[in-house]
């Protein structure tokens, strides 16, 4: 009977796991055309604004400082997420982004604006910077 319990019981430790096994989405707010879209390697500068899924709560935002967030994609300067979900974007696109903790920060909390396992939704648009 014992090992019954202890096969009943593995389902349950994977539990934790399997809640940051989301997708990444992505929605097109702002449509642009271009040539070149962003690729990895890409020095991007974006304005944006960061919020908690749960409660629409504000952790971030560049539009607040005035100034683009800079950062080169696929060299983990910034989240999974946000390496991912701004590829192939035009500049002057516009994109929200719903990032799930196993793309953002994961169980870990940051500072104490966004809690461990958080959802995060970032808007935002890019902004001319580099080869794109």
């Amino acid at each position: 009977m014992r090992p019954l319990t202890t096969l009943l019981a593995l389902p349950l430790a994977l539990l934790p796991s399997l809640a940051f096994a989301q997708d990444l989405e992505v929605q097109v707010t702002k449509p642009a055309e271009c040539t070149r879209k962003t690729q990895k390697g890409d020095t991007v500068s974006m304005m944006y604004k960061g919020t908690l899924q749960s409660d629409g709560s504000k952790f971030d935002s560049s539009y607040d400082r005035g100034t683009p967030f800079s950062f080169t994609i696929g060299k983990g300067q910034v989240i999974k997420g946000w390496d991912q979900g701004l590829l192939d974007m035009c500049i002057g696109e516009g994109r929200k982004l719903i990032i799930p903790p196993n793309l953002a920060y994961g169980n870990r909390a940051m500072g104490t604006k966004i809690p461990a396992g958080s959802t995060l939704s970032t808007c935002g648009q890019l902004q001319p910077s580099g080869p794109v």
